[in-house]
């Protein structure tokens, strides 16, 4: 056998056999400060192995003691033997919980991993995208059951969320509408001139907002609107486990609390749009009469005699569809909460990004239908 030095330090015997380190005694906090101030290396760094078997207490500073030691280690790996499975656990445990260094070099991906990253994100999509379909299902199926019993409407709810998502959102959606008539008229006007046909603006204001502009842009405001603060009213009952107890108190919260909502929306939103379309024709009028001249009469006879109505009724046709989809995906967001905040934020500013991008593409998907049908 080698020569054997024995160092004690109070309370923690070091032996050292060569590469071979045995601990025995109270590895605690006390301990570890009388060693890590006498010397930072405390175990020889050509040790391989350390015997911790002799210990009789461990707490986290003296893991984290071990813990260090391997990662102070150079060149070679130095095993911790003896220990038991409590020892273990708590060395374990604080090994996952320790910083990462800082002058750790950064794992590069390789082709595969961005593969397998892109895989997971694709699996992922489809199974969120599987999850809101069947929330939607959810919440269709208890509106049939509403239809079949209307008494399971709560009725007050209805009305007031009603108030918080069409009557409160007026003054913005209006003002919105208005600004994109007066722009639409002034750009209009600024090309128009150039081939003396200032007088289709108006046409280019008439089917730009009855159609397309005014009922887009108002489910966009209304999405970062209503949609969030379906997010955050839902998400911070779910946080506070409100949605947990009525559940425990046999009250389904997609009757209680999604169905109202979403009933809401589909009921104010058109009404929403149809102000949007006044109130942006109004301002390109405005517009039209001040830059171009077009008279109000004018402006009115042309819009009568050259609009289809069919124009305002495609704009009308989207506004229940876009209700859907954004209070849909706000309650679903809502539910998907954890405990803390900072999921509350990211979910609300989930549910505001994807509420927007899915009008955007059912816009485009009716814009394509309406096209093959020819209206």
């Amino acid at each position: 056998m080698n020569d054997v030095s024995s160092a004690t330090r109070d309370d923690v015997d070091i032996d050292v056999d060569g590469k071979r380190v045995a601990l025995s005694g109270r590895l605690v906090i006390a301990a570890v400060d009388r060693l890590m101030s006498d010397r930072a290396d405390v175990i020889p760094g050509d040790v391989t192995s350390i015997d911790i078997g002799g210990l009789s207490q461990i707490d986290t500073a003296g893991a984290w003691f071990l813990v260090d030691q391997q990662n102070r280690s150079s060149g070679q790996a130095l095993t911790i033997e003896g220990a038991s499975p409590a020892q273990d656990q708590l060395i374990e445990t604080v090994r996952q919980n320790l910083a990462p260094s800082e002058d750790a070099d950064p794992v590069r991906k390789t082709i595969s991993d961005n593969l397998e990253s892109f895989g997971q994100r694709v699996v992922d999509a489809w199974r969120n995208a599987v999850a809101l379909i069947s929330f939607l299902g959810q919440i269709m199926a208890t509106m049939g059951g509403i239809v079949i019993r209307p008494r399971r409407l709560r009725l007050t709810s209805l009305v007031h969320h009603c108030q918080e998502t069409g009557l409160n959102a007026v003054p913005i959606v209006a003002l919105m509408a208005f600004l994109i008539g007066v722009v639409l008229a002034f750009q209009g006007s600024a090309q128009l001139r150039q081939f003396g046909a200032e007088v289709f603006v108006v046409d280019l204001i008439a089917i730009s907002i009855l159609r397309e502009l005014g009922i887009l842009l108002t489910a966009i405001i209304v999405a970062g609107r209503s949609g969030s603060a379906f997010t955050a009213a839902i998400g911070s009952m779910k946080m506070r486990e409100e949605i947990d107890a009525m559940r425990t108190l046999g009250l389904d919260p997609v009757t209680i609390l999604v169905v109202p909502r979403v009933l809401a929306l589909m009921l104010m939103l058109p009404a929403l749009g149809f102000i949007a379309d006044i109130a942006g024709l109004f301002g390109g009028a405005m517009m039209s009469w001040i830059e171009l001249g077009v008279s109000p009469a004018v402006f009115q006879s042309r819009l009568v005699s050259n609009t289809d109505v069919w124009h305002f009724g495609v704009g009308m046709i989207k506004a229940p569809f876009f209700a859907l989809i954004i209070g849909v995906i706000g309650c679903y967001q809502g539910m998907l909460v954890g405990g803390n905040a900072e999921s509350l934020g990211r979910q609300t500013s989930a549910s505001v990004v994807l509420s927007i991008f899915m009008v955007i593409v059912m816009d485009a998907l009716f814009s394509i239908f309406f096209a093959i049908v020819g209206v």
